[in-house]
């Protein structure tokens, strides 16, 4: 496998720098963010940093302030424990779901379907995007990190536009899951979303949106695309490929019940051995560090960090940089405040790269 599908460093937008000075800047971001609990210091791993690294140009200051805004996310959402029952209502019509194929370099293949909305809750349907895109990180090999999204535009229409949704997802894979998309490949989408693409656009990255490809499936290099990345013999009909089973709600809820069986070990000090140390749970700070130099977001685009209902009572964030875990008590915001955890006022200009 190409470094360059990987990693995705070669793609012109970062600095070269040797892999020293990479593993300098790692190390720099790990000290600064001092010991975490357990499960966070397990996502604070190696790889983890590196990846907040590249989508902030190797900036360790940006690079700090986009994983602290993480992992405050991380303890309010709580990603890792939400479980099929917790979204099965959501995941009925199949509009986003992980294929039982991968692509050529072994990447996590999710399948989204537009046109198979079923909820209008936006809660509910970031919810279930953040349930798929932990599942599709569970299912990636040791030697990759990024996944593919198949969109499969069959079927839409006007009415399946929500430049709202659109925002939030952007949202959540830049500033949550950075380095985690690989390729988006957009299938026959209408003439009438390309006005609507123009504006999504501004909710991302060059380095995001540059990894989006249309594909026509009556053009002629379209089939070359498509086996370029995929084998043919397994990769869905709807898409150009053989196979013709397609999705299935009853065999599908089976294998994510299975893969919800996998995820706490997931979550195991063994399955990061890079990470920092567990340290004494009753003293744990995040220094505070001031991000307001060569930040990449202004003072008024700051995250509130505020907390939802169910957090637990010992984990407390006093400001935007500092993490404290002290048994002691917060007082709860209203329910309007917390009905959005990860805080969806997204700017254009407070963006991270996917």
């Amino acid at each position: 496998m190409s470094e360059g599908v990987k990693r995705s460093s070669s793609n012109g937008f970062e600095k070269p720098l040797t892999t020293e000075h990479q593993q300098e800047k790692v190390n720099e971001v790990r000290r600064l963010v001092g010991a975490l609990p357990e499960k966070l210091s397990i996502y604070c791993s190696d790889a983890s940093i590196e990846r907040h690294l590249r989508a902030r140009n190797w900036n360790v200051k940006k690079a700090l302030k986009m994983l602290k805004e993480t992992l405050k996310w991380r303890v309010a959402f709580k990603p890792e424990e939400i479980r099929w029952e917790d979204i099965a209502h959501e995941a009925h019509t199949g509009k986003i779901y992980r294929s039982s194929y991968v692509d050529k370099h072994g990447r996590t293949v999710l399948v989204m379907r537009p046109s198979c909305q079923n909820s209008k809750s936006i809660k509910g349907q970031i919810k279930y995007l953040v349930y798929c895109m932990e599942n599709a990180i569970l299912n990636l090999p040791p030697d990759q990190e990024q996944m593919v999204w198949l969109i499969d535009f069959s079927g839409f229409n006007l009415s399946h536009i929500s430049l709202k949704v659109t925002r939030e997802t952007a949202h959540v894979l830049q500033d949550h899951y950075p380095e985690r998309l690989g390729l988006a490949i957009l299938y026959n989408p209408p003439k009438f979303f390309e006005p609507f693409w123009m504006v999504a656009k501004a909710f991302l990255e060059p380095k995001t949106y540059n990894k989006v490809k249309f594909v026509y499936s009556d053009e002629i290099n379209t089939r070359k695309v498509m086996e370029d990345l995929f084998d043919m013999d397994h990769l869905e009909a709807a898409f150009g490929g053989k196979d013709s089973v397609g999705f299935e709600i009853s065999k599908y809820a089976e294998r994510m019940k299975e893969d919800d069986n996998r995820m706490p070990s997931f979550w195991t000090r063994a399955s990061s051995p890079s990470a920092a140390p567990q340290p004494d749970l009753a003293s744990t700070t995040l220094d505070p560090l001031n991000l307001n130099s060569n930040s990449d977001a202004s003072d008024d685009d700051k995250t509130e960090g505020s907390l939802p209902h169910g957090i637990d009572s010992d984990t407390v964030f006093t400001d935007e940089n500092t993490l404290v875990i002290d048994g002691g008590k917060k007082e709860s915001e209203s329910e309007s405040e917390v009905e959005d955890p990860h805080h969806s006022d997204v700017k254009p200009d407070d963006k991270a790269d996917a």
